[in-house]
């Protein structure tokens, strides 16, 4: 079981920078794929960016490709989403993911673990 808990949300002026955090509990961390997700009001959760379980690899959505970095720290059984050129369209509830089985996916029904969200607003 792993338990993820996410915060560093707010409300930011376009073009400004954020950076979430996810922190994990349980055993499994260190072997777990980690992604970032995100839903805005009356659209499907989608995809943002993930991470594989060592570290050295990382995929991105194309709208955030060249503006967002995810990383993890197994030690401290963290991963961080630094956001940087933060666009009105990045406005959403953004969601922590674990996923058991290795290799990274874009697949929202492939994560089995799933934090509590947490809310990036980004004003015009």
């Amino acid at each position: 079981q792993v338990q993820l808990v996410e915060s560093g949300g707010g409300l930011v002026q376009a073009g400004g920078s954020l950076r979430l955090s996810c922190a994990a509990s349980g055993r499994t961390f260190s072997t777990s794929t980690m992604g970032w997700f995100r839903q805005a009001p009356g659209k499907a959760r989608e995809f943002v960016a993930a991470i594989d379980e060592s570290g050295g690899r990382t995929y991105y959505a194309d709208s955030v490709r060249g503006r967002f970095t995810i990383s993890r720290d197994n030690a401290k059984t963290t991963v961080h989403l630094q956001m940087n050129s933060l666009e009105p369209e990045d406005t959403a509830v953004h969601y922590c993911a674990a996923r058991r089985g290795p290799g990274i996916t874009t697949v929202v029904d492939r994560y089995d673990y799933w934090g509590q969200g947490t809310q990036v607003t980004v004003s015009s």
